[in-house]
């Protein structure tokens, strides 16, 4: 009996001890694999820093990007990614090695956005109101996967806004006297640098450019010439007088700095603002995107001047197997001596000139056509420009981070047209133009 009652005090002796002690550890837990996006929301010009972290060391994972258009077409991009030793991802220092893109690019996402399988191609993704954001929602999936392809499982996301309009930034409608269009203030009292935003042959009226301008301190009047309210539907011909009347409306404004307002135009508007700055007196910097030195296809009146336009002949146009235009030669040529009447007298002018070109348009010339206008001002003795000349992009070089579109739906011919271009090279060009440009209108603007 003693005996078993050692044993007894023994064993319950080692039971009380192994309740003291600590448990066991648990295996470690992974943390929750999450994505973010800094800033979450922000104006559409500017850079964000994007993480994921949780994931496992070296695990593969594709990051998605959603975005969809003012009528609900969607678009998308993805790449492929991996993990670092700590499990996590920045996309402003690892490199994507796949997908719609390679390399290091933290806004890679957002510049290779296109319509997604189940929508028409060749649409570009272009803000319609300014007021709203565009919404992006950023998914992390398991492995690698392409983007026509199912994606595997989300494993985190999260969304961002993209704003065109920074807050206090007014927009005014304008019908003043002949001019149509809307007019961007930058908050505070001014007055600020003033300028006249012009787009191409697509019409209408196009605001994205202008805010994002005000936001950066410049009062922009977004310019529509037509096929908007009541200006002609169609480019048939053109009265350079209804651009010195914007011009004049900008300059007498009282939030606008004066003396005198620049212009920035992409593709037809361009060539508008080069006999913009050629003629009228108030334009005293012009900054011309993928433009022709020679007025094309509508004549241009001023007073008793006429310059006539520069024709297409759409027997040069060629058409690839999958239906897209190729329009590169189908204007007629500028050097022939049959058209020196179309040529701008850009010697005329008094102010500077920034030419912006991608060596890969497709659309037209724009290299030989900028060519051409630096060997005439030089002719003159002339050095009042800059080239801004970028190997590997298109034509449409707009705000950085604007979705690349190598071929898009022309909105007057209703067929696929090529802008030429590769969407790396020509995203790098949107960032550093837009740079160069707000450089160059604050010098010659204030």
């Amino acid at each position: 009996a003693v005996m078993w009652r050692a044993v007894t005090t023994a064993a319950s002796a080692r039971a009380r001890a192994l309740c003291r002690a600590p448990p066991p550890p648990l295996p470690p837990r992974r943390r929750a694999v999450s994505v973010a996006v800094s800033p979450a929301a922000g104006m559409a010009d500017e850079r964000v820093e994007t993480r994921v972290a949780g994931l496992g060391p070296g695990q593969p994972v594709t990051l998605r990007a959603l975005a969809a258009d003012e009528r609900g077409c969607l678009f998308q991009s993805c790449a492929h990614y991996r993990a670092d030793g700590r499990g996590e991802l920045h996309l402003g220092t690892d490199a994507s090695h796949g997908g719609d893109y390679t390399g290091v690019e933290p806004m890679g996402l957002f510049w290779s956005l296109a319509p997604a399988g189940m929508e028409r191609p060749y649409q570009r993704l272009v803000p319609r109101s300014t007021g709203t954001p565009m919404k992006v929602e950023m998914l992390v999936h398991q492995g690698h996967s392409l983007s026509s392809a199912i994606p595997g499982p989300v494993v985190a996301k999260a969304e961002v806004e993209r704003w065109f309009t920074a807050p206090g930034v007014r927009r005014i409608r304008l019908k003043e006297g002949g001019v149509r269009g809307s007019l961007f203030l930058p908050p505070g009292d001014g007055p600020f640098p003033g300028v006249i935003d012009m787009y191409g042959d697509e019409g209408g009226l196009i605001e994205f450019r202008s805010s994002l301008l005000a936001t950066h301190g410049f009062a922009a009047l977004s310019l529509p010439y037509f096929d908007f309210e009541d200006l002609p539907k169609v480019m048939k011909e053109f009265k350079l007088e209804y651009f010195e009347e914007a011009a004049r409306f900008l300059q007498r404004h009282p939030k606008v700095k004066g003396p005198g307002v620049g212009v920035i135009g992409t593709g037809k508007g361009a060539e508008l603002a080069l006999s913009m700055i050629t003629f009228l007196p108030e334009v005293v910097a012009a900054v011309c995107i993928s433009g022709c030195s020679s007025n094309t296809v509508a004549d241009l009146h001023y007073g008793e001047m006429t310059l006539p336009g520069l024709r297409f002949d759409m027997n040069k146009v060629s058409v690839s197997d999958a239906g897209v235009f190729d329009t590169f030669e189908a204007l007629d040529d500028p050097t022939n001596p049959a058209n020196s009447p179309c040529a701008i007298p850009i010697e005329k002018a008094e102010g500077h000139f920034l030419l912006v070109v991608g060596e890969d348009d497709r659309m037209w010339k724009s290299s030989l056509y900028a060519e051409l206008a630096i060997e005439r001002l030089r002719q003159h003795g002339k050095e009042n420009f800059e080239l801004l000349s970028y190997p590997g992009a298109g034509h449409r070089i707009d705000p950085p981070s604007t979705p690349f579109c190598q071929v898009a739906v022309d909105r007057v011919l209703g067929v696929p047209v090529l802008g030429g271009g590769e969407s790396k090279a020509h995203a790098h060009a949107q960032e550093h133009s837009w740079r160069k440009i707000q450089e160059f209108l604050h010098l010659h603007l204030g």
